[in-house]
């Protein structure tokens, strides 16, 4: 039982850390272009890594939130 509830606890937090990533991005998104040429064109660089670090944060979320759903089942049955 201490080892699904330590699996839980482990899961939860990478939940949390996933969901905080992906609120930044979003933030940085929402954040719009800077008015400066040369910062504005270092976020256009940098746009194609932050959509995939995005993507993948999300896969992962999704992985995260579905390990999660089994082991609190598991922990409900135990």
């Amino acid at each position: 039982m201490s080892d699904l509830l330590s699996q839980k606890a482990h899961l939860e937090a990478r939940y949390a850390e996933l969901n905080q990533r992906l609120q930044a991005i979003r933030q940085d998104y929402a954040n719009g272009l800077d008015a400066d040429s040369e910062e504005r064109a270092q976020q256009l660089a940098n746009d194609e890594v932050l959509a995939e670090i995005m993507r993948v944060a999300q896969e992962d979320l999704a992985k995260v939130a579905q390990q999660l759903l089994e082991v609190s089942a598991l922990v409900a049955k135990a």
